[in-house]
């Protein structure tokens, strides 16, 4: 149990803390920077499968929140707080609950519009019993404001650090090396990704996909049926989830990043892939033209297969083009965890 003298604080998340996401990501850094800042933190597991948990699973995570001490704020990740409406409006009056929403889960890709509108509902209310929300970026918090009724004194932005790596030379031969990260699920765009590589195999170059495929399995199974009926198995590599240190390694070994998301509520593996020096190929979806400097990368239009393809064409074809945008990531500056995390502190502390 957490210790309530001092600077403490509740992160509750659902599941492993180590999953291979980014908003696993930015939990695990935000609670390992903030004990750099003096601040004591407690995990909370709160079980697997959400947003879709088992009934017993929810009815265990109302359970722990509830039996949290009421002194100290807890940070409550979206995936699972915004299923969880009971158990915010129990707590509304007694305890500092404190929402961390990455994107609205209604706007993830996939979704019936039945399920869609479900989470909506639940997560407005969760977010109506929040005292205070957190969000990764300037454009979902707009989102939060105008469709979620969050009103401004409780809403703060905390966007996620960013480690700089080290800029390396790109190799100007082919084949052209490119990279995309990301959990295999409908929302990243791999099946847009895959069909505008197929228009492209009179050039040369090589995809490699690091990215969680346990977290879509049926999405999984149809990335690969279409990399084969396209015939670009031997041209596009899945690596499933990957060590920080075999990120790091394959961004080394990478001439162009790319990813044509459906939504991001900040994008943070375009940002890492900036900070590592690759030029970025993304979307205009959600955050992500705030998150990729105009000078760093072309954006698309989401579900756009020919403008993707063009925009790889362009990238692939040209050494001088990917050069120039390297160039704008490397001159592009992210703020580091530390310094994000010292904003976060300063909003739990305006709680406490």
């Amino acid at each position: 149990m957490v210790k309530t003298a001092g600077k403490a604080a509740v992160f509750a998340v659902p599941g492993d803390l180590a999953t291979p996401t980014g908003g696993y990501a930015y939990d695990r850094r935000m609670i390992a920077e903030l004990a750099r800042l003096g601040w004591r933190t407690d995990v909370v597991n709160l079980g697997e499968g959400f947003p879709r948990p088992a009934a017993d699973t929810r009815a265990a995570a109302c359970t722990r929140l509830a039996a949290l001490p009421p002194a100290a704020p807890i940070v409550v990740d979206g995936l699972a707080f915004g299923v969880l409406p009971e158990a915010a409006q129990k707590m509304q009056a007694s305890h500092l609950l404190v929402a961390l929403v990455h994107h609205p889960l209604a706007l993830e890709s996939g979704l019936s519009a039945d399920e869609a509108a479900r989470l909506y509902a639940s997560e407005r209310a969760v977010l109506a019993a929040a005292r205070h929300v957190v969000t990764t970026s300037a454009a979902t918090a707009r989102l939060l404001a105008a469709d979620y009724n969050v009103a401004s004194d409780r809403l703060s932005v905390v966007e996620p650090g960013t480690d700089r790596g080290e800029a390396r030379p790109r190799n100007d031969a082919a084949p052209v090396a490119l990279l995309a990260v990301g959990a295999v699920v409908p929302r990243k765009g791999y099946d847009l990704l895959v069909a505008a590589l197929a228009k492209l195999k009179h050039l040369d170059w090589r995809l490699v996909i690091a990215g969680d495929s346990g977290r879509g399995p049926e999405t999984f199974r149809r990335l690969v049926a279409d990399i084969t009926y396209f015939g670009l198995a031997d041209r596009i590599s899945l690596r499933g989830a990957v060590s920080t240190e075999q990120l790091a390694a394959l961004y080394a070994a990478s001439d162009l990043f790319v990813l044509p998301s459906r939504f991001e509520g900040y994008g943070m593996a375009y940002a890492e892939a900036i900070a590592n020096g690759l030029p970025v190929i993304g979307t205009t979806a959600g955050a992500i033209p705030q998150t990729v400097p105009a000078g760093a990368g072309i954006l698309v239009p989401p579900d756009d297969v020919e403008a993707l393809a063009a925009a790889l064409r362009r990238l692939i074809e040209s050494p001088h083009d990917r050069e120039r945008f390297a160039a704008g990531a490397r001159a592009a500056r992210f703020p580091s965890w530390m310094e994000q995390a010292a904003l976060f502190a300063a909003v739990l502390d305006r709680i406490a």
